[in-house]
């Protein structure tokens, strides 16, 4: 779809329903805000919010992200009152309201831990396979059809909804869009407590034993790590993973022995699709961080040289280069080798890099990088790519390729071992981690994209491989009443889940997406984090389904749709939406979910679901 040209005056129609309540906002959204949101609508593969997002926020969000969170540079020209005139004018107040020194449905006051199984992390343990075993699951395949949905509690201020909660000692850690923090009772839903932090909480939430006590571990949308007390709630530190204002915290962090291990990516990608702005300048990074103090033990860039001026593109932009190769996967440790993998990003801006589209082995005490495998090369990309004018787009003009799933590390029959990923591509891989990468096989599941191929990630059970494909697709239609056009999903393109041996690449199996029926807006993607327990995957989907597969043949054993309205267990108005980013995780007997994503103009919603037998 690039190069497509498309009208915009589509996306003012919100704004000039506003403009008689305040013009000035109007007007003030126009000079500062509207050349990104506006592109973004006709850029389904940006990562800036449309004006159909926002209006799905309320003013209390929108103002938080303005003056503390990911647009804090951009809005630093408005004034107080300016900055709030925007909120009120884009955002969609609720009925119901959440106060902030108040907790709805509180547990018992003084209640202590509880014993019993854990998944703290991106996966359940250092190597990333996203598989339960069955003691710590609590779930067998044969239980799965029986599942029902315990309770349902509601985030507020929340539309989209991108981290991964984690499970300890009894209690559920989850954190939403709005920058909300809770601490729930795994079996009721009852709340601890809440914390409010500076952006939307990002990454999936780690949670870990520091100094004798739990503590929990996320980055936020604009690029901070937390530390927080498990037990109060309490903020133990805040630690900058960047000093580039465009950096997001996207990498849930991995846990070993005091120390976090932790990637940062960036928005600045999206910048681009402003005329004006130069192409870029942020660099990706992995980062030892002391879990106690948030100290920096070491921090190892995936492009060893900062960002200078380049030669014009040959559409006349001004660049500044090289860039990107963000990490927006959470490291996979190894540490009996003193060894951890990532997987990297693509180039902002010309000229690409060596290590951009990558598996990279670090040395976990150092970061000194052992060897990097790159699996697409050439791949420099931004969002002005998709635009008719592409000013910003680089000339290598790559496919934008890169790695948002983390690498598996996995044990073979024959003593060896490997690591088996999904790209963006559309292809799952194994490399040998003994060999600097070497390529074992790979298998091609889909056509790849921008939002495409494998994105979030597959999951292991140390047998076979289980990836579910995105490849979102997008038409165009005519806004009802008017001859302006707009990118809306395409129900009847994407999604679908496999199965490959680990040690040859056989296909074992694939199904199909069910399909979108007559829901609208709706994708059949399959671009969620996939998980796994003995004898039974879940895959989540942008259609609001979270379906259970056999793990023998990939037959369907359990559908639940999410797009559905829920009573709350904390009493707020509570909807499922689009499954997206973070997976589902299991522990206990009880399988945990959030169901939201407004991206895309996808289904939102605002819920984490509980399911148990």
């Amino acid at each position: 779809m690039s190069g497509t040209s498309l009208s915009l005056s589509y996306l003012l129609v919100p704004l000039i329903a506003c403009a008689a309540d305040d013009p000035y906002a109007a007007q003030l959204f126009k000079l500062h805000c509207a050349s990104c949101h506006e592109a973004a609508a006709a850029s389904p593969g940006a990562r800036i919010p449309p004006v159909s997002q926002l209006k799905a926020m309320t003013p209390t969000a929108i103002l938080r992200t303005l003056e503390s969170g990911i647009m804090k540079s951009q809005a630093a020209v408005l004034s107080t009152n300016e900055r709030q005139a925007v909120a009120n004018l884009l955002g969609t107040p609720l009925t119901t309201e959440r106060k902030r020194d108040e907790i709805a449905n509180p547990c018992l006051a003084n209640a202590g831990w509880k014993e019993g199984p854990s998944w703290s992390g991106w996966g359940p343990g250092l190597a990333n396979t996203r598989f339960q075993p069955a003691k710590e699951a609590g779930l067998r395949a044969e239980d799965v059809p029986k599942l029902t949905l315990k309770w349902a509690f509601a985030f507020p201020d929340s539309a989209v909804l991108r981290s991964q909660p984690a499970v300890y000692r009894g209690r559920v850690f989850a954190g939403s869009q709005d920058g909300s923090v809770y601490s729930l009772d795994a079996a009721t839903g009852c709340v601890y407590w809440s914390t409010t932090v500076q952006a939307e909480v990002r990454s999936g939430i780690t949670v870990a034993e520091t100094g004798g006590k739990p503590a929990l571990f996320f980055g936020d949308s604009s690029g901070n790590l937390y530390g927080l007390d498990a037990t109060t709630g309490t903020q133990l530190w805040k630690t900058a993973l960047d000093e580039h204002p465009a950096s997001k915290g996207s990498s849930t962090p991995s846990f070993y022995q005091g120390r976090l291990y932790v990637g940062v990516s960036s928005l600045e990608e999206a910048l681009a699709v402003a005329p004006g702005y130069v192409c870029c300048t942020f660099r990706g990074s992995v980062s030892a961080i002391q879990a106690a103090d948030g100290k920096l033990l070491w921090k190892r860039y995936m492009i060893t040289e900062s960002a200078k001026p380049q030669p014009k593109s040959k559409n006349g932009s001004a660049v500044m280069g090289p860039s990107g190769v963000g990490v927006w996967t959470s490291p996979t440790l190894d540490p009996e080798r003193d060894t951890m993998y990532v997987t990297t990003g693509d180039n902002y801006s010309d000229p690409p890099t060596s290590m951009s589209d990558s598996v990279v082995a670090m040395r976990m005490s150092t970061g000194d990088i052992l060897w990097s495998k790159q699996l697409t090369s050439g791949d420099a990309w931004n969002s002005s790519c998709y635009l008719a004018g592409r000013v910003n787009c680089p000339d290598s003009d790559g496919p934008d390729f890169d790695f948002a799933s983390s690498a598996s590390l996995v044990s073979l029959a024959n003593g060896k071992r490997a690591l088996v990923v999904g790209q963006k591509s559309g292809i799952a891989y194994a490399l040998d981690p003994d060999k600097q990468g070497q390529i074992l096989w790979q298998s091609r599941i889909g056509k790849g994209g921008t939002v495409g191929g494998v994105e979030w990630g597959g999951a292991t059970d140390g047998r076979s491989f289980y990836v579910a494909l995105s490849d979102v697709g997008f038409q165009v239609a005519l806004i009802p009443g008017t001859n302006d056009r707009q990118y809306e999903l395409d129900p009847k393109q994407g999604g679908g889940i496999f199965a490959f041996r680990i040690d040859n690449g056989e296909r074992l199996w694939q199904t199909p997406p069910p399909g979108c029926g007559n829901r609208r807006p709706c994708s059949p993607a399959q671009s969620a984090a996939i998980t796994a327990i003995p004898g039974a995957v879940f895959s989540g989907s942008l259609d609001g389904h979270l379906r259970a597969y056999s793990a023998a043949n990939g037959k369907i054993i359990w559908d639940y749709d999410t797009d559905r309205d829920f009573k709350t267990v904390n009493g707020l108005k509570g909807h499922g939406g689009a499954l997206d980013v973070g997976g589902p995780i299991v522990a206990g007997g009880l399988l945990f979910v959030q169901s939201g994503s407004a991206q895309r103009n996808g289904l939102p919603g605002n819920v984490l679901l509980a399911f148990g037998r």
